[in-house]
């Protein structure tokens, strides 16, 4: 029944008992039992519709019990009784629809940024086209107030965007020529030109929407236990009043107990809080995946990062080259030609080192192989090429001079990455790259201790000096280097055997074996969003660190909220129960008591919409930027 129809229903049903109560005070009972028998009826047929359907479904629901009480009423001359229990089921009904609604508030706010339409270019003129006809390579316009509506690369202009949606950061982004925009963000000042990249059901903001619809619809343990409890539990209240009936032989008071004892708020206690939740952690740029995932997440105390785009920035630069076998721009442009098939960051600061030198990327490897945890390998030039970490170097039986290796550990030891490139079997020279800590490291893996993490580990392919440097730097527990993919879901599989609940922090590419294995799975969302979404159990969809502590938090006072409604939903059916078969309780006010209770536990899990709102971080954000700009 929709929620027009329901909220008709229930207005002509309050209008009748009020006129059922004023021909009580002027003592017309024919008519008052005319108009309770009508309003009964009219509440009653959609009650019983509904029963009748589950009766053919071989389930026991409320609405078939609160039929067989209507009847029950009717027939001993309660038609006080019948009345307002018919009213109350279906106005709590009402109540109940609309304050769940609530609950998706987060996923609907996401829903309303979608944009209806956009500028486009096509045949040298400028045209609005509905979002169905935006084509993948189309050239869209975007101006100040426009939301946008593709994923793609700006090509010319510049504009603050408000990326909330997205990511959850309330601070508007700068983006100029070569960055990224996804659609449903919203362009706070400025003017851009975009090439498409993505468009309609394909862009990241569509994909959002779908996992957070898929996550809010799944059920948590803890939900599919307590349906399998309802399921046995209802009959065997039928038998129970059975029993009250044949001891008692008060037919009133067993239709009664009947009634009271559905497990309304109880079967409704775990899917509200788990929507809530989900619902919070979209708006927030923390995508969870499931009911179940909030769940195993609340029970981490373990949690393993990956280094490179995880602790560190992920924007490494080239520090220094050195080479003695050739000149170094020359070797430069052939290590930057042969890793322009990688997707490694390391590999790509090489090349744009090449670009930022503006030397010529013209020949393109061949043969390539990316050994993962290794490097890569391959013919670029008419030269053989083997670039990568010593153990590449090893593996391909690449000798290493004792001068090249003291250059390698000089640099290791400032905390730099060295990779190694030869060509034609013979090591011509070595990169130092360096990247820096993210500002949030620090904070984020000492709020994790302080909330019950009891072992953070990083597991690194990056050499022992660099891997101890930044370990220290930040406190970790535990810190193995260079550990090839394979390697590191060994390792995290024998924390996983000494009893630990393991969550794998990484970029959601390198680290998806070790993330797929993990009790929970988190990806930082900057690394490629598309391949974060599929693989990880939790998306850091703002790339930032400091949303993880946000995100275990949030999962514990869910996992706390679903427990609190379960609890109390239970007590109180036992406290109406008991108050029923001591004659305190009646059908009416029972089923009053039992209605409030449903809503109890919808708006105590409505509080996880607002949950965890840092408005002091917020607060210094925009502070900052407000700051540099006037600084500017």
């Amino acid at each position: 029944m929709s929620n027009k129809k329901r909220s008709f229903i229930v207005s002509i049903t309050a209008i009748l008992l009020l006129a059922a109560f004023i021909f009580h005070i002027f003592n017309l009972t024919t008519l008052k039992n005319a108009i309770l028998l009508t309003s009964t009826f009219i509440a009653g047929i959609p009650i019983m519709i509904k029963a009748l359907q589950s009766a053919r479904m071989k389930t026991f629901s409320i609405e078939l019990l609160v039929t067989i009480a209507v009847i029950g009423a009717i027939f001993i001359g309660e038609y006080i009784e019948s009345a307002a229990v018919t009213f109350l089921f279906l106005f709590g009904a009402l109540l109940e629809t609309r304050t769940f609604e609530k609950t998706r508030s987060s996923l609907k706010s996401l829903m309303d940024l979608a944009p209806l339409e956009a500028k486009v270019i096509r045949n040298e003129q400028t045209i609005n086209l509905p979002l169905n006809d935006l084509r993948k390579g189309d050239h869209v316009l975007f101006q100040s107030g426009d939301k946008v509506a593709v994923d793609g690369e700006v090509i010319s202009g510049q504009a603050f965007i408000n990326e909330a949606a997205i990511t959850g950061e309330p601070v508007p982004v700068k983006k100029s020529t070569e960055d990224y925009v996804f659609t449903g963000t919203i362009v706070d000042n400025g003017y851009i030109e975009v090439i498409a990249d993505k468009v309609g059901e394909d862009t990241t903001f569509a994909k959002i929407i779908e996992l957070v619809e898929e996550a809010q619809d799944s059920k948590a343990k803890t939900q599919k236990f307590v349906e399998k409890f309802a399921h046995f539990y209802t009959p065997a209240i039928v038998i129970f009043s059975i029993f009250v009936l044949i001891f008692t032989r008060d037919f009133e008071l067993t239709l009664t107990f009947l009634v009271i004892a559905c497990p309304g708020a109880l079967v409704i206690s775990a899917p509200v809080s788990i929507v809530a939740g989900i619902g919070n952690g979209a708006k927030n740029g923390i995508l969870i995946k499931s009911g179940e995932i909030i769940e195993n997440l609340a029970r981490i105390d373990a949690v393993i990062f990956d280094k490179t785009g995880t602790l560190t920035k992920g924007q490494p630069e080239v520090i220094s080259i050195f080479t003695y076998t050739m000149q170094e721009n020359k070797f430069l442009q052939l290590a930057a030609a042969a890793e322009t098939v990688s997707e490694h960051h390391l590999g790509q600061t090489i090349v744009q080192e090449a670009i930022k030198r503006n030397l010529p990327i013209i020949d393109k490897p061949s043969e390539a192989e990316i050994i993962k945890g290794l490097g890569i390998t391959g013919i670029v030039n008419e030269q053989t090429f083997a670039i990568g970490n010593r153990k590449l170097m090893h593996k391909e039986e690449i000798y290493i001079s004792k001068e090249m290796e003291r250059a390698a550990l000089k640099s290791e030891k400032l905390g730099n990455t060295v990779i190694f490139a030869a060509f034609n079997n013979e090591l011509c020279g070595i990169i130092s790259i360096a990247d820096q800590i993210r500002s949030e490291a620090k904070e984020t893996i000492r709020n994790l201790k302080s909330d019950g993490i009891k072992k953070v580990i990083m597991l690194t392919g990056d050499n022992p000096h660099t891997a101890a440097l930044v370990g220290n730097q930040l406190g970790i527990d535990y810190v193995m280097a260079e550990m090839l993919p394979d390697d590191k879901v060994v390792k995290l599989k024998e924390f996983q055997q000494a009893g630990y609940r393991v969550a794998m922090v990484g970029d959601g590419i390198n680290d998806a074996p070790a993330i797929a294995a993990a009790d929970i799975g988190i990806a930082m969302g900057g690394a490629g969003t598309d391949v974060a979404m599929e693989t990880a159990d939790v998306v850091l969809m703002s790339d930032r660190l400091d949303r993880l502590p946000q995100a275990r938090k949030l999962a514990k006072s869910t996992v706390r909220n679903m427990k609190q409604n379960t609890y109390f939903a239970v007590g109180t059916v036992l406290l109406l129960l008991a108050g029923v078969l001591f004659k305190k309780v009646f059908l009416a006010s029972g089923m009053l008591i039992h209605e409030l209770s449903v809503l109890i536990v919808i708006v105590n899990a409505i509080r996880l919409v607002r949950y965890n709102k840092d408005k002091r971080t917020e607060q210094k954000q925009i502070a900052s930027v407000f700051l540099s700009e006037k600084g500017a």
